[in-house]
């Protein structure tokens, strides 16, 4: 088994944990009408190309508006899904499981944290039952019950719910939104696992407790040495939580990098954009730039070359054209190397921009295309 390493921003290696190369999801379309007498087979092209890498002791967030593949990525690594194409190897090794104990071996080591935490517990059931059940599956609960009553102590005083005995015997509907959100949380650490897929977390709780859920995990990350893949559409709080962050639009990453430098000296586009739509009551409102027009496009049949195109205020006729690979971005915000040489942790923008064009010929691009 061979395990990779990266730099780690602290400039020591970081082992990667679990990696996704070239990931594509396709969800096929139910014909109806006329088109169940058609041939043609439609598609939802959810996730296109995806390539990450989630390290040990590091957060990685997924930045994008709803329903640019964030949530579908996240359910591919956990294996809820099964892939269209690409490979997902854990420590280096392949990942393949079809249910059964191959999987129950996979999610012992990758847990996955949902978005709406009272739909993630049954309601029916108490906060003893819920881990109990969570140990006993991954064979963390001990030889007797004394050790077992222990493993559920030793959890919840984890997930910062003390005294333990106050909430173990309660039902998910007498608990708020963020205690439900750290008893899901806790049952994912029954597995004992490496890896946590945090699917939006804090997106459906309080404004005023959301901290207190992203210090946890950022305490259980340092304290567990857990790799962690932080989903958001928030690219604020990747910027206070995440190591990296990586943008996502239509399916596919347009730029990745260390969080500050994605947040603060953003390349792509539509990372731009993304960042001057965030509330910032610091930005006077002359600041404020005009955004990209429309919609995000229709997966089923989505625009050729760059997807971002048909809403990007810098589209040029080479972007409808091919598909842009990735670009290496230098400190200085300026293309620093050619396409395929981005390494771990370097900064890049998937955009034509960046690409093997001088000014010249951007101007007459953009010229050609009216603007």
């Amino acid at each position: 088994m061979t395990t990779s390493t990266s730099p780690s921003a602290s400039g020591t290696t970081a082992e990667v944990v679990l990696e996704a190369d070239g990931l594509t999801k396709h969800f096929p379309v139910r014909k109806r009408g006329r088109e169940l007498l058609s041939r043609a087979v439609r598609s939802v092209r959810a996730v296109e190309d995806v390539t990450l890498r989630l390290h040990r002791g590091r957060v990685t967030a997924l930045v994008g508006e709803s329903g640019s593949g964030k949530s579908t990525v996240a359910r591919l690594l956990a294996q809820l899904y099964p892939r269209t194409s690409g490979a997902i190897r854990l420590h280096g090794e392949p990942v393949d499981t079809k249910g059964g104990k191959r999987f129950r071996a996979y999610s012992k080591r990758v847990q996955m944290i949902f978005q709406d935490p009272f739909a993630s517990l049954n309601p029916v059931h108490t906060v003893r039952y819920h881990l109990t059940r969570a140990l006993k599956i991954h064979g963390n609960a001990g030889t007797n019950a004394a050790e077992q009553e222990q493993a559920l102590v030793d959890l919840l005083t984890r997930v910062q719910l003390t005294p333990p005995e106050r909430y173990i015997d309660k039902f998910p509907h007498e608990l708020s939104g963020g205690q439900r959100q750290r008893v899901a949380i806790a049952r994912a650490l029954g597995a004992d696992p490496e890896v946590l897929l945090a699917d939006e977390p804090v997106s459906m709780l309080d404004v005023s407790i959301r901290l207190g859920v992203l210090n946890l995990l950022r305490d259980l990350k340092e304290r567990l040495h857990l790799a962690i893949l932080y989903i958001t559409h928030d690219i604020a709080s990747a910027r206070y939580f995440a190591d990296e962050t990586f943008v996502m639009y239509a399916g596919g990453i347009v730029e990745g990098g260390d969080s500050e430098t994605v947040t603060q000296r953003p390349a792509h586009p539509y990372t731009q954009l993304l960042i001057d739509s965030a509330p910032d009551p610091d930005r006077p409102a002359a600041e404020v730039k005009d955004g990209g027009t429309g919609e995000p496009p229709s997966l089923i049949t989505p625009p050729s070359g760059c997807r971002f195109h048909p809403r990007c205020p810098h589209a040029m006729k080479v972007c409808p054209e091919k598909a842009p690979p990735r670009f290496a971005i230098g400190d200085d915000g300026a293309a620093a190397g050619a396409a395929g040489a981005v390494g771990d942790g370097a900064h890049f923008a998937a955009c034509w921009l960046y690409g093997d064009l001088s000014d010249a010929d951007r101007v007459k691009l953009r010229r050609e295309d009216g603007r």
